[in-house]
């Protein structure tokens, strides 16, 4: 991995798109941030200044979300994944620790699983729980149908992508399918991976909702001792990264300091 000490923002191409994307420069442990499903990169300002300068920091906007140029494989889950190595190879980087936020914490996951010696470890920021909520389809749809006015005003809010309203859903939809099939994602990860887990609710679902998604987690800690909760925190799933940036940055030095150890971070 090349490090340089001048922050790079640019364009990454990668397909019929291109990519914003940020890179502190720095010596440091890198770390790689993965937004919520239609968030942009400025959701991670908190915890980037928490960790302050003795990292290598690295955000950016997924297809068609934030700066980032429209794609048709937007909606794509896979996609996304597939993505996440464009960014380390156009930035020159070897084994970060990848922190993902809502949506971008099965994405992490499924990168991590997919090259195990490409990653330090995973945090997971209220996401990747492996639980089945495919109950939820059609109020999926109709939330969606019923916000088509508002998408170019949320999208400036970093609150959905430049997308149709069927193209937000679709993606809703196929996460579905993505974390009733976690289990085994869970199971065969070998780096080690923090989760940061939120006690409130979240848009489009409730508290009680949200807390059995949360307790599916409870399995998967008894069988794989790679996967442990860093932290259960106050705030609720969209306001985790404005109160409790703290408790991720935490699960990053936690991640930092056994990588550092043990020899498995590459700088």
């Amino acid at each position: 991995m090349t490090a340089s000490n001048a922050t790079w923002t640019g364009m990454v191409p990668v397909d019929d798109t291109a990519l914003a994307v940020t890179d502190t420069g720095g010596p440091g442990p890198c770390v790689l941030y993965l937004n919520g499903q239609f968030a942009s990169r400025r959701y991670w300002r908190r915890v980037i200044a928490e960790l302050g300068g003795g990292y290598r920091h690295i955000t950016y906007d997924m297809r068609a979300r934030g700066r980032s140029r429209r794609s048709a494989a937007a909606a794509s889950f896979e996609t996304h994944v597939h993505d996440v190595g464009v960014v380390l190879a156009a930035r020159d980087v070897a084994r970060p620790i990848l922190v993902g936020w809502s949506y971008g914490a099965p994405v992490a996951l499924h990168w991590a699983c997919r090259n195990p010696d490409g990653v330090a470890g995973v945090v997971s920021v209220d996401g990747a729980y492996p639980y089945d909520f495919s109950y939820a389809e059609e109020r999926i749809r109709r939330l969606w149908r019923r916000s088509r006015w508002l998408l170019p005003l949320l999208s400036t809010m970093g609150m959905a992508g430049k997308m149709s309203a069927s193209e937000h859903a679709a993606s809703n939809i196929e996460l579905i399918g993505v974390y009733a099939a976690l289990d085994p994602v869970l199971d065969s990860v070998r780096c080690p991976v923090r989760y940061v887990v939120a006690t409130g609710a979240n848009l489009g679902g409730g508290r009680a909702e949200m807390e059995d998604m949360r307790a599916s987690l409870g399995p998967v800690l008894a069988r794989n001792p790679n996967v442990r909760v860093s932290a259960k925190v106050a705030a609720n799933h969209g306001n985790l990264l404005r109160k409790d940036f703290r408790a991720v940055a935490d699960a990053v030095r936690e991640l930092a300091g056994t990588t550092r150890s043990s020899g498995r971070w590459c700088s």
